[in-house]
């Protein structure tokens, strides 16, 4: 965890509070401040976040304009939480596991290792109790959360050097977030978390070793392709990446309840938007990176797969055991993967396996 954003989190949020006033409201209009942990016009992640306002904005009639602030524009990428959180600013748009140092629970929103697809995972916070749990969690912090947008699954990352035993990763100093930055700490590695723009500068002046970011498309724009050959598959910490927009609690509640269920329409929309351009974008990128780029695919070999396997269920259990909150979370998680897997296995990946043969 980046834990020097979060210990300066709340004054810099004393800051941004004194230069930016509260919602302004002119003629039934609001106007608000949403604040990323994204570059500015970054594809898929930055740019998605400017088309939810774009949507909210639509489908109000202008009632809700947001203006975005890509990361480091009011506050750095991971103090994003506290600044809506203590009211300095209206929104955030990023990934639920940045907060962690909150809430280990705060993981089970984004993606936890070899957990959820992101059909799943939209089934969980949808239709299975995912998304109560979720606003009972984040009210302890005045956030109103939704989902809006999945990645979908992700890569492992990219590699100075290959991956052929568990000993290459003892040692490995790696961008990896959440939890799954502490399966890779259980095996040996120095895993880390950085925002989006310091994960290229990091990797060029040695600081990491290794880097995961998100999956082709987005990597391709961050250009790791021209330090790191290797890049490495199954993304088995993201399986199905969703990301959030989380609201100051009392801006959600000042909303109407027509202005409410906009609002969770235009996420909602969103989410699926999103999904479906990673989907177009993911495959072009990746047959650019090995056509163009030299890059070199690599599968974790059996036995480095079966240990991040085995560490992945010890982190899940260990987390669950930190709070109550995170128990109780952990168990709907789990017991929501229990029923979806076997549905995932026989209908998703038996067709695939079927269509391939």
């Amino acid at each position: 965890m980046k834990r020097r954003s979060f210990l300066t989190g709340a004054g810099t949020a004393a800051i941004a509070a004194a230069a930016m006033p509260a919602p302004a409201v002119a003629q039934g209009k609001r106007q608000l401040k949403m604040v990323t942990t994204w570059p500015k016009n970054y594809p898929g992640l930055g740019v998605s976040a400017e088309r939810l306002a774009t949507r909210i904005r639509d489908m109000t009639d202008g009632q809700i304009d947001i203006k975005v602030y890509a990361a480091g524009e009011l506050v750095p990428a991971l103090e994003s939480f506290d600044t809506v959180s203590s009211g300095a600013a209206d929104i955030y748009h990023g990934a639920e596991y940045y907060w962690q140092g909150k809430s280990k629970a705060f993981n089970f929103f984004t993606a936890v290792p070899f957990g959820m697809t992101a059909a799943e995972i939209n089934g969980w916070i949808y239709h299975g109790g995912g998304q109560e749990l979720w606003d009972g969690l984040s009210k302890g912090f005045n956030i109103k959360p939704l989902m809006t947008a999945n990645t979908g699954v992700q890569l492992a990352g990219w590699y100075r050097n290959e991956i052929k035993s568990l000993d290459d990763l003892k040692g490995l100093k790696i961008r990896m977030p959440g939890l799954g930055g502490e399966v890779m700490r259980r095996l040996g590695a120095a895993a880390v978390t950085l925002a989006g723009p310091d994960i290229f500068p990091a990797l060029q002046n040695g600081t990491i070793d290794a880097a995961e970011w998100v999956a082709p498309w987005n990597d391709m724009a961050f250009g790791f392709y021209r330090i790191a050959k290797f890049y490495y598959w199954p993304g088995f910490h993201e399986p199905g990446s969703s990301l959030a927009a989380g609201f100051n609690l009392s801006v959600w509640e000042s909303f109407t309840k027509p202005q409410q269920a906009i609002v969770r329409a235009a996420c909602a929309a969103e989410n699926d938007y999103t999904l479906a351009e990673y989907t177009h974008h993911n495959g072009r990128a990746l047959k650019t990176l090995v056509d163009e780029h030299g890059v070199q695919m690599r599968k974790f070999p059996d036995d480095v797969l079966a240990a991040l396997k085995k560490a992945s269920r010890e982190v899940l259990e260990d987390a669950a055991k930190s709070d109550a909150a995170t128990a109780k979370i952990y168990e709907s998680f789990r017991e929501a993967l229990a029923i979806s897997e076997e549905w995932t296995r026989i209908g998703d990946e038996g067709f695939v396996e079927a269509r391939r043969g």
